[in-house]
Formats: C-alpha cells, structure tokens, sequence
C-alpha cells in the first residue's frame, strides 16, 4: 500500500478540478491511503528566494505560514498527484506557490517515487498542456522519479463541463497505481 498525498490546486470549490480528483481518489482509494491537499485551504507564502533554509539547521523558511503542514505530509508519501486548472497556460497561482517553496533542502527527506498529472483547462487548443508538461517532465527528469501518469482535460470551462468520460479516465488513472 503506497500512501498519495494529491495536491489539488483550483480555489473553485467542488469544480472540475475537485470532481477529477474525487473520481481519482475512487480509483485508488481501495488500495492505497490517500491524502488530498487543497492548497485553497492553506496559507503558502510565494519563496522569496532568500535561500535561509538552505543555512538553516533545520531548512525552515523565515516565513511564517502553513508550508511546514504541507512538507510533512509530503515527507510521508510514496506518490504525488499534481491536480490544477489551466490559466495562462500555467498552473494555478496558489499551486504554483506551494511548489515553489519545494526550492528547499527539506525535499531531500521527501521519499516520493511517483508522480501524476491531473489538468483541466477551459480552451480546446492542442497545446494548452504543452508548458506545464515540459515543467512536469523536467521534475521527473531532475529528481528521478517515474512518471505515473496523466489526465488532461481541454473544454471544461464552467463548473460542471468535464465529461463523464473524463471523469471514467481520472477513475482509471486511480485504478492504475496498482
């Protein structure tokens, strides 16, 4: 049994970001403990870049916020989920926040050998993905790990546009992590 912490960044509540993690967690929830993170909730300061951590005996950041809840939880899992709307062709800003703030020796005690992709944009053109998808590979490059997979969903705007076929394929995606 692999623990997943899911990292799930849209600040639209109960959108189709959370109904594609929710019919991921039904995939996998059987066999494995998962956890799902929804930044929104959480207070993640954007890195100042100052490199304190790195000095710092313990690498805590001078930044007092709710980033240590999240490391902790990620010092503890085997794979991680990243789940995020698409705007501008990025992810979310609150996400993207809180990977930021993986620019931290502290992620040299995380033991995570996996890593996923949940998207949901609103735009239908083929490259929607492309740019968070060479970020993601990058990170699978640089901390060798192996790409567990994907699920990209382009024309899902309002909340209640992702289709029962994208959520079937975020369920398979869950069922895959055997």
């Amino acid at each position: 049994m692999s623990r997943i912490v899911v990292l799930a960044g849209s600040p639209r509540k109960k959108g189709n970001t959370d109904r594609l993690v929710d019919a991921f967690v039904k995939g996998v929830a059987d066999r494995h403990d998962v956890e799902v993170i929804s930044v929104h909730d959480y207070t993640v300061h954007p890195c100042k870049g100052c490199n304190i951590c790195f000095s710092n005996t313990d690498h805590a950041c001078i930044q007092e916020d709710d980033m240590p809840l999240i490391y902790d939880k990620l010092k503890k899992a085997d794979i991680v989920v990243i789940a995020s709307p698409v705007y501008f062709y990025g992810i979310s800003a609150q996400l993207k926040a809180v990977i930021d703030r993986l620019h931290n020796p502290m992620r040299n005690e995380f033991a995570i050998r996996k890593l996923g992709l949940i998207l949901v944009g609103g735009a239908t053109l083929p490259e929607l993905f492309d740019a968070i998808i060479t970020q993601y590979r990058l990170t699978l490059n640089f901390f060798h790990l192996e790409d567990a997979g994907m699920v990209l969903v382009r024309g899902a705007r309002e909340k209640g546009d992702v289709r029962e076929e994208d959520l079937e394929n975020a369920f398979r995606f869950g069922q895959s992590l055997g």
